[in-house]
């Protein structure tokens, strides 16, 4: 039983990913542009889908453009800016009811995809140069966005921790990009910029929902046709020379920030990626993990802790919230957790239990359009070919000794601590 059946369809300069299902409601249509991350481009691109976003021709104001989409029963419009790996994504997303459901058979569907178009390659500009009132106001937007990562210490955290660990790197860049970078943009540099995006990016449309097939692909032709390109890869690296180091930040804070980054060498699609999960899971991704319990529960020493993976760049990543006196004791509590996970030491039911969380969650995740096409994403991302079925399959099949096997692979590289001005010596 397919838990998700996808249909790609290889367009003019883009791929169309359809996903027949009766699930929604609505139907959702997401727009996805890759390249890499580049320190020259990077905030350009940070900027970019917040400018088409906010107008078009047609609709040249934003409050033109929330009324249109009030006119479309209440159809949402997102844009989103991520890193997958050593790749910045931009992400566009419609969602709108599927006409089906209303006593008014107006085409829904095609009207959505027709205000996707429109946002993608009919922007309000003229003269190859975009509205300057428009880029103006979403500069000093997207200056606030970098700025509420100094203010948020959990998230500053874990950016410092990716900046020393990934020196040199182009993950070390921030998604949101640079504040010394944003008064270099104008309306004539980015609009030079967005013609650069679409002409090279890898470009993705997805559709979710209960649509016909063959109508969606011949709208999309219609509406949406790009010269063909061969995209720009990057050849993702695991293995890493790794040298441990701390560092230490001090600041006006009252909780330490104490952050810790290791290398997997394991990459999505890599044959022991399953195993990876579990692994993570059980040291540190859930609540009933090693590190929830033996550094918060059992010694008391974190306000939270955690891990996540970075499937795309082979890295994982703990945070925690501690007093800045327990900096010694906490990373000796994790050093021994990972080294109990290295060493077996963890049960069959931790392994079960871990599983069916690792489950639940990507069933969960797969409850909405968005989690849908993000999954699905990973696979454009990695260039593999990984179904949802055989990533539960592989997942559920993981042993003990693949666990091992894969913590043993896990590297620590940086230790990272935020204290306080009085704080840690």
């Amino acid at each position: 039983m397919a838990v998700i059946s996808e249909s790609i369809k290889d367009m003019k300069g883009y791929k169309l990913h359809i996903v027949k299902t009766e699930k929604f409601k609505t139907n959702t249509i997401v727009w996805k542009m890759k390249a890499p991350l580049t320190s020259e481009d990077v905030t350009k691109r940070a900027l970019l889908p917040y400018v088409l976003q906010s107008s078009s021709k047609a609709y040249p104001s934003t409050s033109k453009f929330r009324s249109y989409l009030d006119e479309l029963y209440g159809a949402n419009l997102y844009v989103d800016v991520s890193k997958k790996g050593e790749y910045q994504v931009l992400s566009f997303s419609l969602e709108i009811a599927n006409e089906k459901f209303l006593s008014d058979p107006d085409p829904l569907l095609k009207k959505g995809m027709q205000l996707m178009s429109e946002i993608l390659v009919n922007p309000l500009a003229e003269n190859e140069t975009f509205d300057k009132d428009t880029v103006e106001k979403e500069k000093r937007t997207l200056k606030q966005r970098i700025q509420a990562v100094y203010d948020d210490k959990m998230r500053y955290s874990n950016f410092r921790l990716v900046q020393e660990m990934c020196k040199d790197e182009p993950y070390a860049l921030h998604v949101n990009g640079e504040i010394d970078d944003i008064p270099q943009i104008d309306e004539k540099n980015l609009y030079e910029y967005y013609k650069k995006a679409f002409a090279e990016d890898e470009l993705d449309l997805f559709i979710i929902g209960d649509v016909d097939e063959t109508e969606v692909q011949s709208i999309a032709q219609d509406l949406l046709q790009f010269e063909q390109r061969t995209p720009k890869l990057v050849e993702a690296s695991k293995s890493v020379h790794v040298e441990e180091k701390t560092v230490k930040d001090k600041e006006d804070v009252k909780q330490g920030k104490l952050n810790i980054g290791y290398r997997t060498n394991v990459l999505y699609g890599d044959r022991d990626y399953y195993a990876l999960q579990v692994f993570n899971g059980i040291f540190g991704g859930f609540s009933h993990s090693k590190l929830f319990l033996n550094v918060r529960e059992k010694n008391s020493l974190a306000y939270y802790v955690a891990s996540r993976l970075e499937s795309h760049k082979g890295l994982m990543m703990v945070m925690s919230g501690i007093e800045f006196e327990n900096f010694e004791l906490a990373v000796k509590i994790i050093r021994e957790q990972m080294e109990a996970m290295q060493a077996g030491d963890f049960t069959d039911q931790e392994i079960e239990q871990t599983k069916a969380v690792i489950e639940n969650q990507m069933l969960e995740t797969m409850d909405t359009a968005r989690g849908m096409v993000e999954v699905l994403y990973h696979n454009v991302v990695s260039r593999e070919n990984v179904s949802l079925d055989d990533w539960l399959l592989g997942m559920s099949k993981t042993s003990k000794e693949e666990i091992v096997d894969v913590a043993k692979k896990v590297q620590l590289d940086t230790i990272y601590f935020l204290t306080g001005l009085e704080g840690d010596k």
